[in-house]
């Protein structure tokens, strides 16, 4: 499964949403306004940085759109 956590006004976070949406990527979203959600971001990454990704599947965790987005295409 992925995970995005973002923030809804991130340009960054929209950027890899629209293109997940675009290519009907199925993820799940987590917004970090939600302090557990932010908790659990911090804990996982180690910063308080979005868009931020899990693929729970492969033990995959990363930052920076553009790194987001080169990933998904390998799984296109």
């Amino acid at each position: 499964m992925l995970e995005l956590f973002i923030l809804e006004n991130c340009p960054y976070c929209r950027k890899v949403m629209d293109f997940m949406d675009e290519h009907k990527v199925k993820y799940r979203k987590i917004d970090i306004k939600d302090k557990a959600s932010e908790d659990s971001l911090i804990q996982m990454g180690g910063k308080r940085q979005v868009p931020f990704l899990v693929d729970t599947d492969r033990n995959i965790q990363m930052y920076e759109s553009a790194d987001i987005i080169e990933y998904i295409r390998t799984l296109l």
